[in-house]
């Protein structure tokens, strides 16, 4: 019996047995976990949305339930943003300022306008770029997602009783 064929039966048996079971296809590549992260996307499986609002990272995925409560993006997504920003519009400054003559007005209204733009513009993707690397590397609570299959909600996450301040350590109440 072939490999391929031996899991299809093993899932077939899953779907065929009383207990609900989620069935997890292949976990996904860095690269591809942060394609899906950078998108927008569950990094699990690709179909949810990680985002509830321009920033906030959702609790879990609406498609497959992987909990993303847990990821510590904090602040990279602005570093890789501000570097990503800058290097692209210091380079234009001079790159205008060396080869053109531009008046000063063109220089005050554009380039700020275009560090905004561009900073709104990554920084989403980026976040979700560096949730995604997170999932894929099992960092801060993912691989135990990963390795239980899909975390459950009534299990918390280890610290009952816990009260937790934003930073790494959790001080017991």
């Amino acid at each position: 019996m072939s490999v391929s064929a031996a899991l299809k039966n093993t899932r077939r048996e899953q779907i065929m047995d009383d207990t609900p079971r989620l069935i997890v296809a292949d976990e996904p590549s860095r690269l591809r976990a942060m394609g899906r992260g950078l998108f927008g996307r569950c990094p699990a499986c690709g179909r949810g949305r990680l985002f509830g609002r321009f920033l906030k990272v959702a609790e879990a995925c609406d498609a497959c339930g992987t909990a993303f409560h847990h990821h510590r993006a904090d602040d990279f997504p602005p570093y890789i943003v501000m570097f990503i920003v800058g290097h692209v519009v210091v380079y234009g400054v001079l790159e205008a300022e060396l080869s053109f003559e531009v008046p000063l007005w063109v220089h005050l209204a554009l380039w700020p306008a275009l560090t905004v733009v561009l900073t709104l513009g990554l920084l989403q993707p980026i976040k979700g770029a560096v949730v995604g690397l997170q999932y894929a590397l099992g960092m801060h609570g993912f691989a135990a997602a990963r390795a239980g299959g899909r975390e459950r909600e009534t299990e918390g996450d280890g610290h009952e009783g816990a009260e937790h301040h934003g930073s790494s350590h959790v001080h017991r109440t």
